[in-house]
């Protein structure tokens, strides 16, 4: 291997899990925009998952751009989160993908190759355990010096 890593063992086997990711955080889509920017802000989220009322992932919030609409007056407090979230393309091309804390990296890298951010569910996609970014790999790399 003369000191580099091969692209599959670029994380050694390590799953979603070992990124030790902080619990998620979601909105129900009838929050509103003013309670959805508080809580974003006290939490330092820049990507908020959006739930139905069965906890199933709608879309997602992306806090800065909500954040510009709200400034310039184009978003009003009492505005349900709905009204500005991403929905989730789901679709024969798009498929639904299932990431879960068993779910290897390296998947999840190439996951993120395509998508700013991934939900993290349970094999049952019933809760949403945490949410995953570039960055979280990232860190992981250096963190364990790989």
């Amino acid at each position: 291997m003369n000191g580099t890593v091969l692209e599959k063992d670029k994380y050694r086997g390590a799953v979603v899990e070992d990124l030790q990711l902080p619990p998620a955080f979601a909105l129900p889509a009838d929050e509103a925009v003013s309670r959805a920017i508080d809580l974003a802000y006290e939490r330092d989220y820049s990507y908020i998952p959006v739930l139905d009322r069965t906890r199933n992932p709608l879309g997602y919030l992306d806090v800065a751009a909500l954040k510009t609409k709200w400034e310039a007056q184009q978003a009003s407090p009492d505005d349900r989160v709905l009204k500005y979230m991403t929905k989730f393309e789901r679709t024969a091309s798009h498929p639904y993908t299932l990431i879960t804390p068993a779910t290897p990296l390296s998947e999840l890298e190439k996951f993120l190759d395509k998508n700013i951010f991934a939900i993290i569910t349970d094999y049952g996609r019933k809760f949403v355990l945490a949410v995953a970014t570039k960055q979280d790999l990232e860190t992981f790399v250096s963190r364990r010096g790989l």
